[in-house]
């Protein structure tokens, strides 16, 4: 690879790391006029928001963080298709995936207090290999929903996806760029189970945060079902207002033709 790419690279793991720095949970607290480093574990995350916010907040920032890590992902990858014959689209696409994930959990924006970077780092698995992300982030939802532990599903879906792609690495490859690949999957997956030292701690002891999602999901259809009622009662009181309206309509041009017929006949 010429040195200029390097120069590129270098680049667009810089630009992924200030995209890594955009706190979606923030933003979107703020937004409800609240601040959710301030509420529960204070962790800007998907977690924290399903707490505090409900599901379906908790589903958009979970959704926006993982967005997070396919964008940059996906630029390093494209970038690098079509330089020497393909090999280093990996490098692009976990480079760039661990400038975002650095980002999202050491946010120079935030000073240095970000997210865990588990929802940003399934992000780019997913550019990696689509399909298996899917499959195993479906499992860890079953976990979730049955054992209500989201540290351990996000570990274990974290591991599961590392193990994989460290395997699906191309045999082709040269060993300096096979090697490059492995470490940056590598430091992917030390950081987030680094980011999860304290649930690590209150697991052993037996004081982790649950988050009953089957909870939080009733809720959210409880308060659709709520929204969607109180929108049919407004739209039959402005209903009855429109058909009330149009009643003193024709009572007015009624009371209109038969003042011109009086006025024609005195005429």
């Amino acid at each position: 690879m010429e040195w200029y790419m390097f120069v590129v690279l270098g680049l667009e793991v810089l630009a992924s790391y200030f995209f890594g720095n955009i706190s979606v949970a923030r933003i979107i607290s703020k937004i409800k006029k609240g601040d959710i480093t301030k509420v529960g574990s204070g962790n800007p995350g998907s977690t924290n928001m399903l707490r505090a916010y409900g599901a379906k907040l908790g589903f958009l920032t979970l959704l926006l963080d993982i967005i997070k890590g396919v964008l940059p992902a996906l630029m390093g990858y494209l970038t690098f298709m079509f330089v020497d014959d393909g090999n280093f689209m990996l490098v692009g696409l976990y480079a760039c995936g661990l400038g975002a994930v650095v980002g999202h959990m050491f946010p120079v924006c935030y000073k240095f207090k970000g997210g865990k970077g588990v929802a940003t780092t399934l992000g780019v698995f997913a550019v990696a290999d689509p399909l298996i992300m899917l499959f195993v982030f479906v499992g860890a939802f079953i976990y979730v929903i049955f054992f209500e532990y989201v540290s351990v599903a996000s570990l274990l879906l974290v591991t599961a996806m590392a193990i994989v792609e460290v395997y699906k690495i191309p045999e082709g490859l040269p060993s300096g760029v096979s090697l490059t690949i492995r470490v940056l999957i590598f430091v992917l997956f030390t950081l987030v189970w680094f980011a999860h030292r304290q649930n690590i701690q209150r697991l052993l002891v037996g004081k982790e945060n649950k988050a009953n999602l089957k909870k939080a999901l009733r809720k959210m259809l409880k308060q659709e079902k709520k929204e969607q009622k109180q929108q049919k009662k407004i739209e039959h009181k402005e209903l009855k207002a429109i058909k009330k309206q149009k009643k003193k309509l024709k009572k007015h041009r009624a009371s209109l033709i038969v003042s011109h017929e009086y006025k024609g006949i005195n005429h």
